[in-house]
């Protein structure tokens, strides 16, 4: 295997087609300011390296990112990806993951408006990621230990299981479909308005005016923290621990909670047949 280490590069295309090497210690930059430089590359290890080029990963296919950085400056670093890992790596670069296949993230530190749109079997563990319109229309993605910090997550999304993590968000879930969220918290506006077949278990939930518009949801042993205006308009399956602010306007299903401060039923513009069920069977 060919070991390129300890270089600098910075012109157009510096690494193009590289195949089976390993990158080692380098450094991407300078006043070239080249874009691309390892554009159609096959079966790679890129380790420790630093990256201040536009553009640098796309259509590589079999490579491994690890213990590497990922500036500012580096914008679309990973786009038409296949096969690919991602560990122990700082990315800070906007749209860091756009239409990839067949991908693990483990062990990152991400801060990246757009990332992860329009992807396909994405693993992603152990990480912290900061982002707008997280894996915006994507498919089959499996996460776990995610520290998540964003305004409009997981929307158009298809087959999706999270599990023990911490999602601080708002519009989350908006039309997705086949979603499993378990043993997470999920803070957040107006979550998972036009959502299919969402199901949540042992949850932390809060925030105003979740789960409207929904078909086939499920909260199973959740509680939700301060959410007033619940379950407007879904077709909804619920069993919560402790107290809801507020339900508005349930389509069916039923809703089981120890105790539901305001049951509000007016102004409907469809038939309400959900049963609610407190310990005061209201």
């Amino acid at each position: 295997m060919n070991i390129i280490k300890d270089k600098q590069f910075d012109e157009e295309r510096a690494l193009y087609n590289l195949k089976d090497s390993q990158v080692v210690n380098c450094v991407f930059a300078g006043p070239a300011d080249g874009e691309s430089v390892l554009k159609e590359a096959r079966d790679i290890t890129v380790d420790n390296c630093s990256f201040s080029l536009r553009y640098p990963l796309w259509h590589v296919e079999k490579f491994s990112l690890l213990n590497s950085n990922l500036d500012e400056l580096t914008r679309a670093p990973i786009w038409y990806c296949t096969k690919g890992e991602i560990k122990n790596t700082k990315i800070s670069s906007v749209k860091a993951l756009r239409e990839c296949t067949d991908m693990t993230v483990s062990d990152c530190d991400i801060t990246s408006a757009e990332f992860g749109w329009k992807c396909n079997n994405i693993s992603v563990d152990n990480c912290d990621i900061t982002s707008e319109y997280i894996f915006l229309d994507s498919k089959n993605i499996k996460i776990g230990n995610l520290k998540f910090k964003g305004k409009y997550s997981f929307q158009y999304i298809e087959n999706l299981i999270i599990e023990n993590s911490i999602l601080d968000t708002k519009d989350a879930f908006w039309h997705s479909k086949n979603v499993t969220v378990k043993n997470s918290v999920v803070k957040g506006e107006y979550l998972a308005w036009f959502s299919e077949n969402l199901t949540l278990i042992n949850c932390k939930i809060s925030g105003t005016q979740p789960f409207c518009y929904c078909k086939k949801l499920k909260l199973i042993n959740c509680e939700m923290i301060d959410t007033d205006l619940s379950f407007e308009y879904s077709e909804v399956e619920a069993d919560i621990k402790g107290n809801i602010l507020s339900v508005k306007n349930p389509k069916s299903g039923y809703i089981k909670a120890d105790s539901i401060g305001e049951i509000i039923s007016e102004d409907s513009v469809m038939e309400n047949l959900c049963e609610i069920i407190t310990e005061t069977k209201q």
